[in-house]
């Protein structure tokens, strides 16, 4: 382990991620009909919400004074997970005035650590828990191991209908990734 970080500050040395292809699959794939809970509580099942959804997915929320898996920062794409759900949250209202009807976060941490970081971070959403890796397994969404964890390699899906309408992969930075979300939303109209 490395020693205690901040995780609302993202290092300005990180290693960019490079688009591997590893999500090349996933536009126009229809979601499959998995149960996942939320922080809220609830149970969602991505494929039967109508409308539009956004999904940001994100490898693990960082907890202030503990410290990272050794080589986190090494890991391209890994950091800003911290900083990628507050930027949903500070432009929630805006993506919601974009038609975007259901937001949610989304990684392969249990409910209860995830539930930690939303009431932390102040979400007016839920993020959901792929705990069991059904939905990652399901998709084929890319992974990365990590001092014995299976994490998500961070993405954003937008979902019509339970259809991914569009894929932001790789995103790098992490804090940006609402604000490019937007400006496809708008250049979609």
């Amino acid at each position: 382990m490395t020693m205690a970080h901040d995780p609302n500050v993202l290092p300005t040395n990180l290693p960019i991620p490079q688009d591997d292809g590893a999500a090349a699959h996933l536009p126009g794939r229809k979601l499959p009909s998995l149960v996942l809970l939320a922080t809220d509580g609830s149970r969602i099942d991505l494929s039967q919400l109508t409308g539009r959804t956004v999904v940001y997915i994100y490898p693990r929320t960082g907890v202030p004074g503990r410290p990272l898996p050794k080589g986190w920062d090494a890991i391209p794409g890994a950091r800003g997970c911290t900083p990628q759900s507050c930027s949903f949250r500070d432009h929630f209202a805006e993506l919601s005035g974009l038609g975007v009807g259901h937001l949610y976060g989304l990684s392969t941490q249990d409910s209860e650590y995830q539930r930690e970081a939303a009431q932390r971070l102040h979400l007016p959403f839920p993020i959901l828990s792929d705990e069991d890796l059904a939905l990652t397994h399901a998709l084929n969404l890319p992974t990365f191991e990590v001092a014995g964890m299976t994490l998500l390699k961070r993405m954003a899906l937008v979902i019509d209908d339970g259809v991914i309408a569009k894929v932001f992969y790789p995103v790098f930075p992490s804090d940006k990734n609402a604000e490019e979300v937007i400006a496809w939303l708008r250049r979609m109209g």
